[in-house]
Parts: structure tokens; sequence; C-alpha cells
């Protein structure tokens, strides 16, 4: 203890000093309560912090309610080092350097934030409410049978430790989930290729013909910026590629590239859009053509030539000319010259869930098909996930897949399901799958939840959103007033207003972290 406590404490002090503004100015958001907002009863600052503080989020009480700390991407700060103190390995800051991701990392980076799943030594306790608890019924009935959530809702919540099921709402009917289907596709993404897996571009020379192939693998985050930020370099690429053609006395090339690892339609069924690129496997940034990192943006119509182009571009300043790139399939005979990976696959399902990224779900669906036997296209991917999940025991009766990302409106999920795949994730038997939580977005710091709950249960209710014209869904974990770990999934269809459905799911999250409810 007093090893873990000297870890920690000297991060607890810059982080209190650094959350300081941002204390002071949720402080004055939380003295702000709507007349509409109704809750169970007041909720307490002291309630939000109790509940993340037997979490495991081991902070002073001030800053856990506040300001967190967290880092640029959801793992908290403190809890890396106490993880560090306690000598175990794992923990993600997808802004972490380029030198920390070439050693291998055990992907299970969870332990500390659930701890409570592994008995009685853990910060989560699962004591029952007290006798005179209300009923969970009671609470979350009257929050979403509102207009605002439209003419057909689902719920559930479930006791994560347990397995209990405290709460249901039409909770198997099958449902449009948006982008909550992005759970599923890592938990059999996960599950297919394991947390530690990497997906690597490489470049071969054809020794018959002296043709350079750039070949893609697959990776979603193969980056072509200057700053790559812990993920797979295309300038690196570039470099280690040049070095190694000049040592063989080669300083002019054919290039070409090689994306016949996928199959099937490019284009996802919704066409061409500005939240997925054309699914190819090989793309540097996504396709993106703003600079962005993620949300809607402009994208290319050819990723896999735009990428080979910039690699052409990258070579040449490095002293070797290539032909302009075109399509080409790598030999067996090809000579491997230089590669690049990606981080491992924890930190890209984690980097999905936390942007709700619907270019990496796409990528992981087909990956999940090539190692399951399929096609990696479209339809091979929704085979594979929905085969996994099977695999797995899931409850499974109406969840029908055409995606990984959930911008098809075809998709279908229920709340059982979600629930079910949340207590899965938290399974102590299964430490490889808890990126699914870990990348789940913090309320009020991180992803698409960075900007909600500033005036309730921020840095408590884990969540991942979903939305879709008509479509508001949130599931992910809360601790509640007992300091019991519940998954919750909430799904509404037929919504007008998208602002007032995620407020109405907002409200129902914060009074399942203040109700002690039995």
């Amino acid at each position: 203890m007093e090893r873990i406590a000297n870890a920690v404490r000297p991060r607890l002090a810059r982080a209190g000093a650094a959350a300081k503004p941002r204390v002071a100015r949720l402080a004055r958001a939380l003295r702000f309560r709507p007349p509409a907002l109704r809750r169970p009863r007041a909720v307490k600052t002291w309630q939000y912090t109790a509940g993340a503080a037997t979490a495991g989020l081991a902070l002073a009480a001030g800053v856990v309610t506040a300001a967190g700390p967290w880092d640029a991407d959801g793992q908290r700060t403190a809890e890396r080092d106490r993880a560090a103190a306690l000598e175990r390995t794992g923990g993600t800051d997808h802004g972490r350097s380029a030198a920390a991701v070439r050693a291998p990392r055990p992907a299970p980076s969870a332990g500390p934030v659930l701890l409570g799943l592994d008995g009685a030594t853990s910060a989560v306790g699962t004591k029952k409410a007290a006798p005179d608890g209300k009923p969970l019924s009671g609470v979350l009935g009257p929050l979403l049978d509102v207009s605002a959530l439209g003419g057909t809702r689902a719920a559930a919540v479930v006791d994560v430790a347990t397995g209990k099921r405290l709460y249901t709402s039409g909770a198997g009917t099958a449902l449009t989930p948006a982008s909550t289907t992005k759970i599923a596709t890592a938990v059999a993404a996960l599950s297919a290729l394991g947390p530690d897996h990497r997906f690597t571009t490489r470049a071969a020379l054809e020794p018959d013909t002296g043709e350079l192939v750039l070949v893609g693998g697959g990776d979603p985050t193969l980056t072509a910026r200057k700053k790559a930020g812990g993920w797979a370099d295309l300038r690196e690429l570039a470099a280690n590629t040049a070095a190694a053609l000049d040592k063989r006395g080669i300083h002019k090339v054919t290039l070409s590239y090689d994306t016949t690892l996928y199959s099937g339609p490019a284009v996802h069924p919704i066409g061409v859009n500005d939240n997925l690129a054309p699914v190819s496997a090989l793309i540097a940034d996504e396709g993106r053509t703003d600079g962005s990192s993620s949300g809607p943006a402009p994208r290319v119509s050819d990723p896999a030539k735009d990428a080979a182009s910039k690699f052409a571009t990258f070579l040449k300043a490095a002293g070797i000319t290539a032909t302009p790139p075109g399509p080409s399939k790598a030999t067996t005979r090809a000579q491997t010259l230089a590669t690049v990976s990606s981080p491992p696959l924890s930190d890209v399902v984690e980097r999905m869930l936390t942007n709700s990224d619907n270019d990496i779900a796409e990528a992981l669906a087909r990956q999940t098909a090539l190692a399951s036997g399929r096609p990696g296209s479209f339809d091979g991917g929704a085979g594979a996930i929905s085969a996994r999940l099977t695999k797995l025991g899931l409850p499974m009766s109406g969840a029908s897949f055409h995606d990984g990302s959930g911008l098809n409106r075809d998709d279908r999920l229920t709340a059982d399901l979600l629930t079910a795949l949340l207590v899965t994730a938290g399974d102590p038997d299964r430490p490889g799958l808890r990126p699914v939580l870990t990348g789940l977005p913090v309320a009020g710091f991180t992803g698409t939840l960075a900007d909600r709950y500033t005036d309730s249960a921020a840095g408590v209710v884990r969540a991942k959103t979903g939305t879709l014209t008509g479509v508001n869904t949130l599931a992910g974990t809360v601790v509640d007033a007992d300091g019991r770990l519940l998954a919750f999934a909430f799904m509404a269809s037929g919504t007008s207003d998208p602002l007032a459905a995620e407020s109405a799911l907002d409200r129902a999250a914060t009074a399942l972290a203040a109700c002690g409810c039995r």
C-alpha cells in the first residue's frame, strides 16, 4: 500500500493543480439544476465521488468529481500509476510515444477500474440496497417513458459482478442500435484475434520484375502525418524501404499497391458519406482530406491509390524515384523490405469506441471475418460477428448484423444483448475483452461524451453512444450509490429531436448512478 501511495501521490498533486480551473467551472455548472430534470432523490456531488471511488477511480474527492484527471483519451493518469506500483502491465494512452509502442504489451488495462469483479478484496461491492431502497423500476420507468424517446423504447440494467438482471423493459425487442453496434464488433474482434494482435503494412520487392509493391494489411490506423502519435507510420515505412533499396543499388522502381486482403464492395450500403471512407486494406488517415482524426470529414474516393501516392512522395524525399502507383498483387516470391505495424488491437478497439470510429469498426469486422475463415467483406464481417457472439453464448435472439459500425439501419440488437456484451467484457475469466470497457467514452471527459454530463454524472458514467435519424441509444457502465458496477442499455426508436433524446438518456444514466435501488 505504501508503494502504491508513493507512486500515485505526485500525480495527484499535479492533477489537482491542473484541474482547478475546470473544477471551478464544473462546480458552477453543478449548482444549476433545471426544473425539468427529475431525479429519484437529490443528486449530490459526494454521491458521484463515492461511486467513482468505489469503482477504483482513486483520486481526491474534488478532483474525481469535477475533473478526473483523465489523459487525452480516457485512461486515468493515477490509475496507470497505481497499476505501475502494482507492477502490472497494460494501460493505454492514445497519445503515447512511438518508442513506447515498439515493445509488445499485454492488452488488459482495466484491472484498477473494475477491481470489484475479482472478489472480496475489491473496491466495488455487491451489497444489496437498503431495505427501504426504491424499486429501480420506479426510478427509471418515468425517466424512460417520455415523448422525447419516441414511440419504441427498450432498456436493461444488469449487475456486472453477479449477472443479475435488475431492470428490463422491452429488453428482448430488437431495435436499430446505431453505433452501439461497435460494442459487438469490439467483442467479436478481440475474441477472434486476441488483444495483442497487430495489423502490418509492408513494402515488398518482386525479384523477377523489380516491382515494388505496397501491401495493405488492413490497418485502419496507418498514418502519413508528420507526427504519427504512436500509430503505424507510412513515412517510416518509406524511409526504411528506401534504405533497403539503396543497399541493393536500386534508385528507381515501378510502384504498385496490393489491396487484395479484402473483397466485395468497398462503399458502404449508405453510399458515399463523410462518416466512412471506402473500405480498403490499404488506407492512410482514413482517407480524410481535412486533417481531422475523428468525426465526419470529406474523404478521398480511392484510399489505396492515395496512400500509395503519398508513399511515393516519401520515397522520393529519401532518394528513390517511383512511377505513379497502380493496383497489383504481390506474389509469394516477393521479398519484404520493410514493415510497420499498428499498436495492439486493444488500443485500436479503445480508439474505435472512444471516438465512435466507423472506419476502424468496418476494418475490424473484416479482420474478424478473415480470422474466422470468411471473406473480408461487409457480408463476411457481419456473419463473423454474429458467429463469434453466438459462440460466446450471448443472447442472439432477434439480432441481425449487416456491418460493423452500425451505420446500416437494418442492423438489429436487443438491450439484453448489449448488456450481456458488457457483462462478458467484465468477466474476470476473459481479461482480453476488458478494452471494450476501458474504451467506452467517459462522461464529461472523452470522446462522444466529452460535452455531455457536464452538470451531472461526469466521470462516473462510461457509455457508448448511438445516433441515427430517429434513433438514439446509450449503453455502458455506471457505479450506483451502493457501489455496484452496473451495465445498462437504453434504446429509443422514432425520436424526432436528437438533443432532447440524448438529454433523456443522460438523465436516466445519471439517476442510475445516484440510485441505491433494489
